[in-house]
């Protein structure tokens, strides 16, 4: 099967998977404490977020989806165009087909001639060439490069790797031997609090959480096997709220992805500790039934219920949100037990010392 045919099923089973989904997720599972005094003034609101030296005017964006075909191609230029329109960030999909095939180049390139003031990332996988993890840059003239890590992807795919050890050493070359700021993101099956530490020693920037919950790729690529005999692995990995939950004491900076909804899991993931929070399979569905138009009044709608929301909890940015109340409920809280993460901390953090107020008390100076 040639690179091109792979996305464009790619494409056509992840409408298929996101139009079959129950709705539920471990999102449902937490829960803000309401404190019917905490509101604010709407225009003392601000939606901008940084980490790892990157300044974002919103903490939402289109996160990595596909490329590398001439139907993938057009759902590329249509997001950028998308982004472009809502000012938010946006990625590419894995831009290895591009390696193998220099001519759908245009696939890609689109999300910068669409877009050509934005932030736009790369994608890369873990066994990437720095050679060609630059090329991948200059093509977009990126402002990132994602490296994308799949072992559940890669396991069922009748191509796909098998050889894993190597991924580590090859994401430090990377980040060592690239301009632009990395972040390593998984691709809907999370990553460990381990993992994440490991990535801060390897030298990125930030760590997209991207956990269970959204697409599942390892059934993706069971569903191209002929006697889909995999079919053990769908479902495999932790939820983004349980890997943002799980990386609640590690200092990289964190993104989440996988399964966001609706604005609400946006301001979940912003109170557990994300920086910003990526939309894939939901946005792409949206572009697909109605087009430019219809996505870029849902990420503006989005945006303006963002605010909305950090204006009742009072939460004047969204590093803010890490100092509302949340509760932590069913099968989640039992996976922080076990974990060792503590809940009742995050269910009185409105209460606790701010630690600039500290500052402010020890020193005298101002905020």
């Amino acid at each position: 099967m040639s690179s091109a045919q792979r996305k464009d099923d790619h494409v056509r089973l992840a409408m298929e998977q996101n139009r079959a989904h129950s709705g539920r997720n471990q999102f449902d599972e937490v829960s803000f404490v309401h404190h019917a005094l905490a509101g604010i003034d709407r225009p003392d609101v601000s939606p901008a977020t940084s980490f790892g030296g990157i300044q974002w005017q919103a903490p939402l964006y289109i996160n990595a989806m596909t490329g590398g075909s001439p139907k993938t191609g057009a759902i590329n230029r249509d997001l950028a165009a998308a982004a472009r329109q809502s000012g938010v960030a946006i990625a590419s999909g894995s831009m290895n087909a591009y390696f193998k095939d220099p001519s759908c180049a245009d696939t890609f390139r689109v999300l910068r001639t669409h877009n050509p003031n934005g932030f736009v990332m790369a994608n890369v996988n873990a066994t990437t060439s720095l050679d060609n993890a630059r090329r991948a840059v200059d093509l977009l003239r990126a402002d990132a490069l994602q490296i994308h890590l799949n072992t559940a992807q890669e396991t069922p795919m009748p191509e796909g790797d098998r050889s894993f050890s190597s991924w580590a050493g090859q994401i430090e070359k990377i980040t060592a031997g690239v301009e632009v700021p990395v972040i390593v993101k998984e691709v809907g099956n999370g990553l460990s609090r381990q993992t994440v530490l490991l990535l801060q020693n390897l030298g990125v920037r930030a760590a997209d959480l991207a956990g269970r919950g959204g697409t599942d790729f390892a059934r993706i690529e069971n569903g191209r096997r002929d006697g889909a005999d995999y079919a053990f692995l769908h479902g495999w990995g932790q939820s983004t709220a349980a890997c943002l939950l799980d990386t609640q004491d590690v200092s990289l900076p964190v993104l989440a992805s996988g399964g966001i909804r609706h604005p609400l899991d946006v301001v979940r993931s912003l109170a557990l500790g994300a920086r910003a929070v990526g939309v894939s399979g939901g946005f792409l569905r949206t572009l697909l039934d109605g087009g430019v138009p219809a996505l870029v009044t849902q990420i503006t709608a989005w945006l303006d219920q963002l605010a909305a929301l950090q204006t009742m909890v009072g939460a004047r940015t969204p590093a803010a949100l890490t100092r509302c109340d949340v509760l932590i409920h069913g099968s989640l809280r039992d996976f922080c037990a076990d974990r060792g993460i503590d809940t009742h901390r995050l269910a009185q953090r409105s209460v606790l010392p701010d630690p600039l107020d500290t500052l402010h008390d020890l020193t005298g100076s101002t905020r």
